[in-house]
């Protein structure tokens, strides 16, 4: 029999195929050993139906939804008395051992918990007597509630008079200064950040002078690991930001604009100029101007300024250059006028004074140096100027002076009128007695009047919700200003859809927001799902309920954009320690801006928490799918639904739900919606 030749190439190819093949059949044993839920939520996000749920009845009901009782039964009772100490936490280091049992003297789940994620926040099950052993997130939750309560009180015998908030809400306005100055001392007694009452307005401009400092040494470890040497590199740079206020505390605030000189460049002795956004932590897409002219493209252009003006670089020959200068001899020869053209140098230079300029347009930001345009950068979708309050420098520079010039002279989030419609079309129905489809929870900052209020406006005025059969509700903690505090006892009567939670709000206790939303969906209303999402999400309500009518009733339901094999960070200012989070990876979750649950696994979850046998984390959309976990392995199967139409970031075209919207883009949203246009808003 004659033997079959195979080229050489071919049999790699084929014995490549082979490993690979057999790879991935390892890797799918291993995940389906490890993390057997996974194989169950990859049918879902394929559409496969193939298995069935186990029956509801497993989870007994605790609460008969009785609107009679109070609005919290256990989400606030739990009080400990102690101050919240300030810890600097460095990057943290793997523990030996990780803490993966639980002490005996703590009190049981309802049910035995195979908990595979290990101490979370510490050993939360501890008794309410030993409160020296509290985690760092409880000591957190017992300070804010201690000075919530403490606000509450001021807000009930405040008088509007005192503050002026009787004003606010009858509609005088708040007059802010059209100009401001300060110099670098004033500046640096008040770290670094000059506050600009009404924020910015088209024409604005912000004027920074101050000197360089020269380029001193720093060691980047990762540089070392990429290249030979020892990582030391020279550094010269500095920030210079326009941000907005914070909604909490813990929380950055939003960079509405974030200018970096950076005179060495990124360790490339290259200098370059980078400009971003930031919003909740979330940062945008760099532009990067490094010395190259950007296109001039009629798209490209801001205000009919370039993005990216050209200055002299040592790196590089430009032939375009050497080509003009003899088509300008022979023209001068020809006696034909030319207009010269002048490359200038990086504008920022080591210990040299400079007079930097940032005008808000009508585009863009357009910035110049010593008077000559530099770059500009067009507004990014879901910032405004009027958000830009507050103006920060930081780095390598030594300020001298500042100048605010043509600033607005009100703002509508601190002048509520503006923006709160006191009308009767605006009101929220009383909670219905007859059981609903879906209970929608909102996330809310003390001060997002013009957030609600767009809401309200918009996506409230639903025809599922106008009939009953959806009930929505802004959740919001409290403001270390009484003022805004009284607005808000106002506006939350007037309006009737505010749920107030008498804790302090910080961005690390908005876990406690959720088990709220999931409180007040079993007992004050009896809803058959319960959807978190935030005040800047526009909600398509009657497609998100088409969606839910897809999945079998019978299935606990966990719907939103599902996460896999996420990692915790473990550097860097957001890093999550060993301690809160002992795993590699994260569960499966759904992203935060929008997600929905059944009844069953809400009621799991207050259920756990009254027995405080509840696990808490910081980042409350980890939390939930921690807790979804659980259920699904101890209590009944849960149907993971994901869908990429519930956006993270922004806006898709016919999608469920959107995020970042600003109030202008809600009502924009809607009017197409109302135009039957499933289309995004890309304005700021």
């Amino acid at each position: 029999m004659k033997r079959l030749k195979i080229e050489p190439s071919v049999a790699r190819r084929f014995k490549l195929q082979h490993l690979l093949f057999a790879l991935a059949a390892l890797y799918l044993v291993f995940i389906s050993v490890k993390f057997p839920q996974f194989l169950e939520i990859a049918k879902a996000m394929s559409g496969d139906d193939g298995y069935v749920g186990l029956d509801l009845a497993k989870v007994q009901d605790s609460q008969d939804g009785d609107l009679s009782k109070p609005l919290f039964s256990s989400v606030y009772k739990d009080t400990f008395h102690r101050k919240l100490e300030d810890q600097s936490q460095d990057a943290p280091v793997r523990p030996s051992k990780e803490p993966l049992e639980e002490k005996k003297s703590e009190s049981k789940p309802i049910r035995p918990l195979q908990h595979r994620y290990g101490r979370i926040t510490g050993e939360i099950l501890r008794q309410r007597n030993r409160t020296n052993e509290l985690s760092v997130l409880e000591r957190m939750a017992d300070e804010a509630w201690t000075l919530g309560l403490n606000a509450w009180e001021e807000v009930d015998k405040h008088d509007g008079k005192e503050t002026g908030e009787s004003s606010i809400v009858e509609g005088k306005p708040e007059s802010c200064p059209s100009w401001l100055s300060m110099s670098g001392e004033e500046l640096a007694m008040g770290d670094k950040l000059m506050f600009l009452p009404c924020g910015l307005a088209a024409g604005s401009s912000v004027t920074v002078v101050g000197t360089s400092h020269y380029a001193h040494q720093e060691y980047v470890p990762q540089l070392a690991k990429l290249r030979r040497g020892d990582g030391i590199v020279m550094v010269s740079q500095f920030m210079v930001e326009l941000q907005g206020l914070k909604s909490v505390d813990g929380e950055d605030p939003p960079k509405i604009l974030h200018l970096n000189p950076r005179l060495k460049g990124d360790w490339s002795h290259r200098p370059v100029i980078e400009h971003n956004t930031c919003y909740r932590m979330q940062w945008g897409s760099a532009q990067r101007c490094d010395g190259l002219p950007s296109k001039n493209n009629e798209d490209m252009l801001v205000d009919g300024y370039g993005r990216c003006e050209k200055w002299m670089r040592n790196d590089m020959v430009d032939s375009k250059e050497s080509k003009t200068k003899t088509t300008s001899w022979f023209k001068r020869f020809i006696g034909r006028e030319q207009k010269p053209e002048v490359t200038w140098p990086f504008p920022f230079t080591e210990g040299r004074l400079f007079i930097l300029t940032i005008r808000a347009g009508v585009d863009g930001f357009h910035i110049s140096v010593g008077g000559r345009h530099v770059t500009s950068f067009p507004y990014r979708t879901g910032f405004t100027l009027e958000d830009a309050t507050g103006l920060a420098i930081k780095g390598d520079v030594d300020v001298h002076s500042v100048y605010a010039t043509s600033l607005p002279t009100s703002h509508p989030s601190f002048s509520p009128q503006r923006v709160l419609e006191m009308s009767e079309k605006w009101k929220a129905r009383p909670l219905p007695k007859s059981p609903i489809r879906l209970f929608v929870g909102v996330l809310s900052a003390t001060n997002h009047f013009a957030e609600r209020m767009a809401v309200r406006k918009t996506w409230m005025q639903s025809s599922v919700i106008k009939s009953s059969n959806v009930v929505v509700r802004f959740f919001v903690a409290l403001n270390p200003r009484k003022e805004v505090n009284a607005v808000l006892k106002k506006e939350a009567a007037y309006f009737g859809d505010i749920v107030i939670l008498p804790f302090m709000d910080r961005y690390e206790l908005v876990v406690l927001k959720t088990i709220s939303i999931c409180e007040f969906g079993v007992q004050n209303v009896t809803a058959a799902y319960i959807m978190k999402c935030d005040d800047d999400t526009f909600v398509r309500v009657d497609t998100v309920l088409k969606e839910i009518e897809g999945i079998s009733s019978k299935k606990s339901l966990y719907m939103g954009n599902l996460n896999l094999l996420h990692r915790p960070l473990r550097s860097g200012k957001w890093a999550v320690t060993y301690e809160e989070w002992p795993e590699e990876v994260y569960p499966p979750y759904a992203n935060g801006p929008g997600y929905i649950i059944s009844i069953d696994i809400a009621k799991f979850v207050i259920s756990q928490h009254g027995s405080r046998s509840l696990r808490l984390f910081k980042m409350e959309d980890v939390s939930m799918g921690m807790w979804v976990e659980q259920f699904n392995s101890s209590m009944a199967t849960v149907q993971y639904s994901h869908n990429w139409k519930f956006c993270q970031y922004g806006c898709m075209e016919n999608y469920y739900t959107a995020h970042y919207q600003s109030p202008r883009q809600m009502i924009c949203l809607w009017d197409k919606l109302a135009r039957g246009r499933v289309q995004c808003c890309n304005f700021r």
